[in-house]
């Protein structure tokens, strides 16, 4: 049977071997974390904690002040050591509280629910917002308000990510493996929520093993099933997902529940699980640190706040000269300019490339029209045109051309001959422009 798939798309070399065979371990204790009140889209949170003050391991510091928000918890006990603006791995610079960890490893008050399945999706959807759960493939969405379709967009399926179609990134493929009944459990979690009775997993054709793994874990449940991607990127964006998934076309400028979809990251599954089963806020995440330029690549379970720094030094630091940090994938990542930046929510990856496998672009050249932008853009766009008025500060007339349908997904970049920086100028474009 053919692979699900989507039209466009491009192929880079997944390099997944550096770290896919290396079992989740938790990391050490970081001495203190950085915790930004803003690691979500949303409003930002209110700060409810003072310096000086003894926290507790998920004990709230931050707590929303609007329906898209989600509250943030201590990752550590301790004592709140200093509030202030620190840079997010983005560079921007955010409210954050800084805990100096005393090792104690003091939780507070968590609410057990062995019979989690028997509370009302309202309930479990409480669950979910107070955990402060938001989307961990990176887009860091709030969890729960997508878990809050309108009335008149009714939802008659959850499909959840597996694809984890970024180069180098093995996070979501390790949970697979290790805790496939946790997703599963989580996975139904999200159907009651919504009241639905269909769950896909959709996974690439080059995780067999992830495959068999889910689907041994959906044995005898009728209502679940796992379905088999064609390895492409970007595969695992929502768009694309549905797409191949269940055959259904998101409108421009739509969202998934406009087709009836809700769609959901593994590790926001395994996470959604923990909160329904025994109350847990989301305090660590699973973040592959990888690439040619550490000395042994992982994935580790970090504590939300750890400093990309201690990561790196866990994982046996630079194996040679470094050319880049990325915070996430190749793909989609930043770029750091320190490494005294803290691990977030939205935090996949951590990329390190030496400086022998980075090609310096000193300066791109002219669009020649050559049409491969468009060829392989997944959402049927034209980069060269959005680029080209972007580059003239012709921003608005980029409008025209659905700039705001652009998920910055990079793979125009990718293929350009002229290395033109088509992602970047996209971004600026956004940036100096409303939708």
């Amino acid at each position: 049977m053919a692979l699900a798939t989507f039209k466009g798309g491009i192929h880079p070399p997944d390099k997944k071997e550096l770290s896919k065979a290396k079992a989740i371990s938790p990391a050490k204790p970081p001495k203190r974390v950085v915790l930004p009140l803003v690691q979500h889209i949303g409003a930002p949170c209110k700060l409810s904690v003072r310096i000086g003050q003894e926290v507790k391991m998920g004990e709230v510091i931050g707590t929303p002040e609007g329906f898209v928000s989600a509250p943030v918890h201590a990752s550590v006990s301790g004592k709140v050591i200093a509030i202030g603006d620190f840079p997010l791995p983005t560079g921007r610079m955010v409210p954050s509280v800084v805990i100096e960890n005393d090792g104690k490893e003091e939780w507070t008050s968590l609410k057990d629910n062995p019979d989690y399945m028997k509370l009302s999706p309202d309930e479990l959807k409480g669950k979910v917002r107070d955990a402060g759960i938001v989307g961990m493939g990176g887009a860091a969405f709030p969890a729960h308000v997508k878990l809050s379709p309108p009335k008149e967009k009714p939802v008659d399926v959850v499909i959840l990510n597996g694809a984890e179609c970024e180069p180098y990134l093995t996070a979501d493929y390790r949970l697979m493996l290790e805790r496939p009944s946790e997703v599963v459990e989580g996975l139904k979690v999200l159907m009651r929520i919504v009241n639905v009775s269909k769950g896909v997993i959709g996974i690439e054709s080059n995780k067999p093993d992830a495959i068999e793994a889910m689907q041994r874990a959906v044995a005898g449940e009728p209502s679940l099933q796992v379905c088999a991607l064609e390895v492409k990127y970007p595969q695992g964006a929502e768009k694309m997902l549905i797409k191949a998934a269940v055959d259904r076309d998101v409108p421009a400028r739509g969202l998934p529940m406009d087709v009836g979809v809700v769609v959901q990251n593994i590790g926001t599954a395994v996470a959604v699980y923990e909160a329904a089963r025994y109350g847990k806020p989301l305090i660590e995440r699973v973040v592959t640190v990888t690439g040619e330029g550490i000395r042994e690549p992982g994935n580790l379970l970090v504590k939300i706040g750890s400093l990309v720094s201690d990561l790196i030094g866990e994982c046996g630091g630079f194996r040679s000269e470094v050319a880049k940090v990325v915070s996430g994938g190749p793909m989609m990542g930043f770029a750091l300019y320190s490494l005294d930046v803290p691990v977030t929510k939205g935090t996949s990856g951590i990329l390190v490339l030496p400086e022998e496998g980075v090609v310096h672009a000193e300066d791109f050249g002219p669009c020649i029209r050559c049409g491969r932008c468009i060829d392989i853009c997944p959402m049927g766009l034209m980069p060269s045109m959005l680029s080209v008025l972007s580059e003239k500060g012709l921003y608005e007339e980029a409008k025209d051309y659905n700039l705001f349908d652009c998920f910055e997904c990079g793979s125009c970049t990718y293929v350009c001959p002229s290395k033109r920086p088509i992602v970047q100028l996209v971004r600026l474009a956004k940036s100096m422009t409303k939708p």
